[in-house]
């Protein structure tokens, strides 16, 4: 005959301690994974960045440009178009590629100029990535924008 084994409150108080132990531990390592995968850092000193943004600002609005970018096959497509939707060809072009949230994927294409548009060969995964542009108008303007891409699987 087998013994009645009785819940007495070490067992209860054990069960607790168990459970919170494995939540505390699951959330540390997610924290601990997300701290050591995204860097958070978009410039090395906020302050100043600040104290000349809006003057960047104004210069590169000056500018009309409009950016868009597009993955075919596997081309990555960067359209620099003026305001009166004309190509634009930059005097430098800086551009990395990666997922929003990681920085294990980024990379950086090398961009050429085709008479309409900047193409890439990169192969991406599907997913959301994003384009971190840096380009240099032909009068040394300088332009900054991050496009976001969704790539389906």
């Amino acid at each position: 005959m087998a013994r009645e084994r009785k819940l007495t409150g070490w067992h209860v108080l054990g069960i607790f301690g168990g459970a919170f132990a494995v939540i505390i531990g699951v959330n540390l390592a997610l924290a601990y994974n997300a701290v050591k995968t995204f860097p958070g850092l978009e410039v090395k000193n906020s302050y100043v960045a600040s104290q000349t943004f809006n003057q960047r600002k104004a210069q590169q609005e000056s500018l009309g440009w409009s950016i868009k970018a597009q993955l075919e096959d596997d081309r990555l497509i960067l359209s620099i178009t003026d305001k009166d939707g004309r190509p634009v060809q930059v005097g430098k072009l800086d551009a990395t590629v990666g997922r929003p949230t990681n920085v294990s994927e980024d990379r950086v294409p090398e961009f050429a100029y085709n008479g309409q548009a900047y193409v890439a060969y990169v192969e991406l995964n599907p997913g959301n990535w994003d384009v971190w542009l840096k380009a240099t108008a032909l009068d040394g303007t300088e332009f900054e924008q991050r496009l976001e891409m969704s790539i389906g699987g």
